[in-house]
């Protein structure tokens, strides 16, 4: 494991100084070189919490992944490069669902002079900056997003309005890695599980996201976005290519 690699893999010929602007760069350039995506999940192939893994798949065979391989890695990569970083304890829809729910998403907290720092590239359509961890209304990328303080530990971001899920609660401390395990587990093997009901890639351009949900596939802009329907399994793998840089032939098979 070589953090270097990590770094060629998003696109970076030097190693980003540990301050705010480097902790920007490093998200901003992980969001638009590595997809989202869940296809291990829909093809069956068990999903780890285990970095060794996590970087194997990433860095070496170039795919994505999905908030525990995601997070995962970009934790890794700025302890390697001297951030004080946190894995802490995500939990999507909670607003919704409540504690049950805790363990669903990892994230991490990041200590630097500026203050306290939440970075997630495991959101698939978040922020694609690293936001201060303080009340108010945040725009990345051209998306309106809003950090408020929820219940107890907790703080809440909700997510812009063409988003997918509506929002995540999360708090500082540091997370229970068994619990992580259980919940990663159990999303991908869960029969009502939406990783195993649905396949999903989403990945950060220029202008906006590109989002694959089922058949459709989205062109998202802060002021727009177009909607096609896959066609057929050769268009699946062709779309994953050119959209999401995943040269995923066996995705085929999931076409009926």
């Amino acid at each position: 494991m070589n953090v270097d690699a990590y770094l060629s893999r998003i696109g970076l010929n030097e190693r980003p100084p540990a301050t705010l602007a480097g902790l920007t760069t490093l998200h901003r350039a992980h969001l638009f070189a590595i997809p989202y995506e869940n296809f291990d999940v829909q093809l069956g192939n068990p999903v780890t919490t285990e970095i060794a893994a996590i970087y194997d798949k990433i860095v070496m065979r170039k795919r994505g992944g999905w908030c525990y391989e995601m997070n995962g890695i970009l934790g890794w990569a700025l302890g390697e490069l001297g951030f004080n970083v946190t894995r802490a304890t995500g939990a999507v829809m909670r607003s919704m669902n409540g504690d049950t729910y805790a363990g669903n998403h990892l994230v991490l907290r990041v200590e630097l002079p500026e203050g306290l720092y939440l970075a997630d590239v495991g959101f698939g359509d978040g922020p694609i900056d690293p936001i201060a961890i303080r009340v108010g209304a945040i725009e990345s990328h051209g998306f309106p997003y809003s950090l408020a303080r929820a219940d107890g530990a907790w703080w809440r971001l909700t997510n812009h309005p063409k988003g997918g899920a509506p929002n995540f609660d999360f708090n500082l401390a540091r997370a229970d890695e068994e619990q992580l395990a259980r919940m990663c587990h159990l999303l991908q093997t869960w029969e009502q599980s939406n990783f195993v009901l649905n396949a999903v890639a989403q990945r950060y351009t220029k202008d906006g996201l590109v989002i694959l949900r089922g058949r459709t596939l989205r062109h998202l802009r802060p002021a727009s976005l177009d909607d096609r329907l896959i066609k057929d399994a050769d268009d699946l793998v062709a779309t994953l290519k050119k959209d999401f840089a995943l040269d995923l032939p066996q995705a085929a098979t999931l076409w009926p």
